[in-house]
């Protein structure tokens, strides 16, 4: 699934061919993907002006004056920019024309498993924070709000693995399994450690090692994984500097011990044994 950074990516290469753009028509292909499209949506966004991109954990962000958009790509879903008048493909089920500088651009959504998402907040239903998918989600980790005195404060009561806790997106949202695996090799920290033993000053290192990991993944245009390709097409290439993660067996790029994987909570964690205490 695109974490944190590839939406991120994403957001990047949408924002200039759709920003201060009006819409000219959108065209739904089915129904609806992991949830019904919003029928109405060709009349609620058809000659208005996408105001900006925004992004809350894995879910992209399209801000009108009357609403938002909210697009999740799911399992294997991802966005294009591209010329009006393509023949869609088998699996391409959603298109945002919009008027361009050079003439209509169109963004079309393919999703082949179809677990992603196109779903519209009116801004009549109240904040945006609200939206039911949106309001139990953490703090943004590359954002002022986040620290390891964050992090400290709310697991005291917490026993599960600080893997899991990172994961669980209620406390840091965005911080996938990939990157949760690799902020805690750079953090020295055993992900089967329980949160609540974990002290505040390791708890700063990993608070400082997610947004490092976070930001470098996103210049390096994401990990990918599968279906992931930014807008334009390029794959990202941060699964090259991975430390632990899919290294299960091969020697730790730090001490040369052999990289473990485990399974916690139906997700693969790779750690080496000498590095993370």
């Amino acid at each position: 699934m695109p974490e944190l950074p590839e939406v991120e990516v994403t957001r990047r290469g949408v924002a200039p061919h759709i920003e201060d753009r009006i819409v000219r028509n959108v065209v739904l292909r089915r129904a609806g993907l992991r949830w019904p499209f919003p029928p109405a949506l060709p009349q609620l966004l058809a000659g208005r002006k996408v105001l900006r991109t925004g992004r809350r954990g894995k879910y992209l962000l399209v801000h009108f004056e009357h609403g938002t958009l909210i697009i999740h790509l799911g399992m294997s879903g991802h966005l294009r920019v591209m010329a009006p008048g393509l023949a869609p493909e088998k699996h391409d089920h959603f298109d945002l024309e919009v008027e361009g500088t050079n003439g209509p651009q169109v963004l079309r959504m393919k999703d082949p498993r179809r677990f992603g998402a196109v779903l519209w907040h009116d801004a009549a239903d109240g904040e945006l924070e609200h939206h039911v998918l949106l309001r139990e989600l953490g703090v943004e980790p590359l954002e002022s709000g986040f620290s390891g005195k964050l992090l400290y404060d709310q697991t005291r009561q917490r026993s599960a693995p600080v893997k899991q806790v990172l994961l669980a997106g209620d406390i840091v949202v965005g911080v996938g399994n990939i990157y949760a695996s690799e902020s805690l090799f750079r953090a020295g920290i055993n992900p089967k450690t329980p949160a609540k033993r974990i002290s505040l000053a390791r708890y700063e290192k990993l608070a400082q090692a997610v947004r490092e990991i976070l930001a470098e993944a996103i210049i390096q245009g994401g990990s990918t994984l599968r279906d992931f390709i930014s807008v334009n097409g390029q794959s990202g290439y941060f699964q090259q500097t991975y430390f632990v993660y899919d290294r299960a067996g091969v020697p730790c790029r730090v001490c040369a011990a052999p990289i473990r994987q485990i399974k916690q909570g139906q997700r693969s964690t790779f750690y080496c044994v000498n590095c993370q205490k």
